[in-house]
């Protein structure tokens, strides 16, 4: 392993719209923050398609343009971008001790978490292919897209009967695809589907091929092929996007043992600011928010971190 070690007063891991948000008030505070953008810069929102809903782009705007927009204000104020992910970090005492995926050596006075968190997929090919021109992970992001059509949704739990119930406000028809005969959803969240005229579910189910078409120079999903797990009958199901809520994973596997995680790996933050169990160590965006997951809340809560930590560097000099 090198002995190079490079002092630094802030060190961002992870990018999107949380990571570009705390380096430009990291930037902004003369802490000359480092950032390792991940092997997928700019986060989730890179494989966005339109969005509508981030303030500041009255026409909408697509995912990769809103993060090369933070990206480019970053570094405007001096952020350091680095391509590639930190491997180790050592978080026993300060400075930290954090290690990239090229063996380099980083001492770290503060380090701001925005590794976020990664959907879970189902899997299949065709899932990949119509990511983003039919196929989902957000409905409170992509659900304005699908006014007045069908769309389903693939899951059990709370995240799914919230996103079938969210949807069936402003589509034509929504498909509850679930694996089993019932609901994993709270006892209110099913109420409320059962209850919602507009949710038909499909039980003893999943999703073997996601169908579409060409259209133009985008694609676009015409319906799904849904097999019974019971019976193993096949059947067809006509509609225009399909929204995959089984879950997210939060992106903290080498943080475990060090900062305190919930037993689902979301990072544990002091209520009301970005603090971690360890002093000069702070989390924001979807790493330690399983409610909202959204692009605005995330770059609030990377505009808390930075904040946090120049005052804690400012406390401890």
């Amino acid at each position: 392993m090198s002995t190079e070690r490079e002092h630094r007063q802030c060190v961002i891991i992870g990018s999107g719209p949380a990571g570009y948000t705390a380096a430009i008030y990291a930037a902004r505070a003369e802490l000359k923050p480092l950032m390792y953008e991940g092997m997928q810069p700019g986060g989730q929102l890179t494989i966005t398609t339109e969005v509508d809903n981030f303030p500041g782009y009255p026409e909408g705007v697509t995912g990769p343009v809103i993060m090369e927009d933070l990206k480019k204000q970053a570094e405007r104020f001096g952020t350091e971008m680095r391509f590639g992910n930190i491997a180790n970090a050592d978080f026993s005492k300060r400075p930290f001790l954090l290690v990239d995926d090229d063996d380099k050596e980083i001492l770290a006075e503060t380090v701001i978490i925005a590794t976020g968190a990664s959907a879970k997929w189902l899997g299949i090919p065709s899932e990949q292919e119509y990511n983003g021109y039919g196929v989902s992970a957000c409905a409170t992001c992509d659900g304005y897209f699908y006014r007045d059509k069908v769309v389903a949704v693939v899951g059990g739990g709370d995240t799914a009967a919230e996103e079938a119930t969210y949807l069936s406000k402003l589509v034509k028809k929504v498909y509850l695809i679930h694996r089993r005969d019932e609901l994993r959803a709270s006892k209110a969240m099913q109420q409320k589907v059962f209850n919602t005229e507009k949710i038909e579910m499909v039980w003893d189910s999943g999703i073997k091929e996601i169908v579409g078409e060409q259209k133009g120079f985008a694609k676009a999903v015409t319906g799904v092929i849904v097999e019974n797990l019971k019976s193993g009958e096949e059947r067809r199901i006509d509609l225009d996007g399909v929204f995959i809520a089984i879950g997210h994973k939060p992106n903290t596997d080498i943080f475990k043992g060090q900062v305190e995680l919930f037993e689902n790996g979301y990072i544990k933050t002091v209520p009301g600011s970005t603090k971690t169990n360890i002093d000069g160590v702070f989390a924001c965006g979807d790493v330690q928010d399983q409610t909202y997951r959204q692009a605005v809340t995330a770059a609030g809560s990377g505009c808390m971190a930075a904040i946090d930590a120049e005052r804690f560097i400012s406390s401890n000099e």
